[in-house]
């Protein structure tokens, strides 16, 4: 890409017309007013700048400082939305106007693209629950009874979903050792990474009605990267009975970029084979489009590759995980997130956690600056990911990155 022609770019480029992912930024010499954004290349496209130039009916929703109102506007206008910005970006009529709406990324600064109402956190990879399972009870069946019959799963913290980039403060909490004789409260020691893959709701749901796997187009607007970070020893001491509380809920760091769910369709994949009946919301043998998503996601920690989970392994998908969280008739809002847990296959390379690839630290990991267990001071993890697109194309799925920084004092 050229100064000169910002809407050319090259044919395997990560972000172009196919993908159009939407972000939330700020400049420097505008810094409280921020705006909707969509990656083309190198460039962030100001969306409410071009539609007003444009006369687009949408001009108000693109001109909102969040994504929640497009989202909410439902599935019909995200595809109006998403044709009128592929035209501009890549019609030759718009080429002389559309540039002056283009922005460089490095001239920008990123932002939480939408304000969250509630977060779930699934347990939906059959490789990661394995592997913690024979972790934790060695010699016993490594999954629950329930595992393969509902997608387990637990509410999480909203208000700390943070935007990528935003410092990691090493939590602090009671933690217990099994060779000490009682509780401690400190710093994590067993600070743990969580690669996971975020889906974002539009179209809310009204209380009291279940919304079934068939309806998940109509309600989910995207997909963003998640890093739901885990104190495991502050976790492994607090969650009998009632499962994770203050060992998840200090942060959970998702992509700045939520990419159209439309813009995955040519990633879409069979889930792996049942091995046991499914009750009748959450069964999609049945045909029509697959439920899982081919995403090849690559892990690194201070700029060293560790992992490479494939989503494409999870067993229950995005849809039977939406289906499930509202069974029961709880609603969906504008802003809900949920996670699918941690990613992992079935190689050691392919393990999403750090508690996986070190096997509760028994086996460090090996990097340039030396040996880790779990994260110290200073750690960078970035996550990112991308997908097959129409052609032979890729789409990209931006990153997730935090640094720690040490436990804040008392």
């Amino acid at each position: 890409m050229s100064d000169a022609t910002p809407l050319e770019l090259p044919g395997d480029h990560l972000f172009g017309p196919d993908n159009l992912p939407y972000c939330v930024f700020t400049t420097e010499d505008d810094p409280d007013l921020p705006r909707i954004g969509v990656r083309y290349g190198d460039y962030v496209l100001d969306a409410g700048s071009a539609a007003g130039a444009h006369g687009s009916p949408h001009t108000g929703l693109l001109q909102k400082p969040n994504l929640n109102p497009l989202m909410a506007a439902g599935r019909p206008v995200w595809q109006a939305v998403r044709a009128e910005l592929r035209s501009w970006l890549t019609s030759p009529e718009y080429a002389g106007t559309v540039t002056h709406s283009l922005i460089r990324l490095e001239d920008i600064t990123l932002h939480l693209p939408f304000e969250v109402a509630d977060y779930v956190d699934f347990y939906a990879s059959e490789h990661h629950a394995t592997n913690v399972g024979r972790i934790f009870r060695p010699g016993g069946e490594p999954l629950t009874p329930n595992w393969k019959h509902l997608p387990i799963g637990y509410h999480g913290r909203s208000g700390t979903v943070v935007v990528s980039g935003t410092p990691v403060v090493r939590p602090q909490g009671q933690r217990k050792a099994p060779d000490e004789a009682s509780p401690s409260f400190g710093p994590s020691r067993r600070l743990d990474i969580e690669a996971e893959v975020g889906f974002v709701v539009g179209t809310p749901s009204r209380l009291g009605e279940p919304v079934p796997q068939a309806a998940f187009r109509e309600h989910v607007f995207g997909v963003c990267l998640v890093n739901d970070w885990s104190a495991r020893d502050i976790q492994a001491w607090e969650y009998v009975p009632l499962g994770p509380f203050l060992g998840k809920s200090f942060a959970t760091s998702v992509s700045a970029w939520v990419t159209p769910l439309d813009a995955l369709d040519a990633a879409r994949t069979e889930p792996p084979q049942r091995t046991h009946p499914l009750l009748e919301y959450l069964e999609d043998s049945a045909g029509g489009e697959p439920g899982g998503l081919d995403l090849r996601i690559s892990v690194s920690l201070n700029g060293h590759t560790i992992a490479e989970p494939p989503f494409s392994a999870m067993y229950w998908t995005a849809a039977q995980q939406l289906a499930h969280m509202t069974v029961n008739g709880a609603s969906l809002r504008t802003g809900d997130l949920f996670a699918s847990g941690t990613v992992s296959g079935p190689e050691v390379h392919q393990r999403g956690c750090l508690l996986e690839l070190t096997w509760s630290g028994r086996d460090p990991v090996e990097l340039p600056d030396g040996k880790r267990t779990f994260l110290e001071d200073g750690d960078e993890v970035v996550i990112t990911a991308w997908a097959p697109g129409p052609n032979g194309s890729r789409i990209g799925l931006g990153e997730v990155s935090g640094r720690i920084h040490p436990a804040a004092d008392r």
